[in-house]
């Protein structure tokens, strides 16, 4: 039964990670370096962004998290309890699958499951969180989608491949950050 569960439990696992890899970590390989320059005028600084200089030229990566981080907060704004799930989703996957070691090395030590037992146990837990992260993705890319157009609007980026490159970043980080940290921490 455990071994069972340990292959069904591989599925979305690999699911999740070819996905962070394909959308995520592949389009910040690519994009991420390319410098960028912005019209300070129009980009204002990330939500909790304490800098005392903000500067006009990073990386499309940088520019990229900020985008996101300012469409999270739009989204907060606008729709409180779709983001609260996205945030609620993103904590279970960093707790529960901690825990779900414990629990399965305690039964373990205790003599209630063998070893396979622990590694299907936290390999489901892994599973759910996976999925979870993965169905509450939509949401956030429509926010950054919205937030992407606000920024064509004005204009921000005064080249069009700089704009192009940021929104895409922006898209990759939330890739990136679908899957639980035990996850992410396999793929480094």
């Amino acid at each position: 039964m455990f071994r069972l569960l340990l292959m069904i439990s591989l599925l979305p696992i690999a699911a999740a990670l070819i996905a962070r890899w394909w959308f995520g970590l592949r389009v910040l390989a690519d994009e991420g370096k390319q410098n960028c320059r912005c019209d300070l005028a129009q980009w204002m600084p990330a939500p909790g962004d304490t800098a005392v200089m903000i500067r006009a030229e990073k990386s499309a990566a940088e520019f990229g998290h900020e985008l996101r981080l300012k469409a999270l907060a739009e989204w907060r704004d606008q729709d409180p309890k779709a983001a609260a799930a996205r945030e609620g989703t993103r904590r279970f996957g960093r707790a529960v699958p901690p825990l779900s070691v414990m629990v399965a090395v305690f039964a373990l030590v205790v003599g209630k499951i063998p070893l396979a037992g622990v590694f299907a146990i936290v390999a489901c837990a892994c599973a759910v969180a996976a999925v979870f992260g993965m169905l509450t993705l939509p949401h956030e890319l429509q926010a950054i989608t919205r937030s992407a157009h606000n920024m064509r609007r004005q204009k921000s980026f005064p080249k069009q491949d700089d704009e192009e490159a940021v929104i895409r970043c922006a898209i990759a980080h939330a890739w990136d950050e679908t899957v639980p940290p035990v996850l992410r921490w396999l793929q480094r």
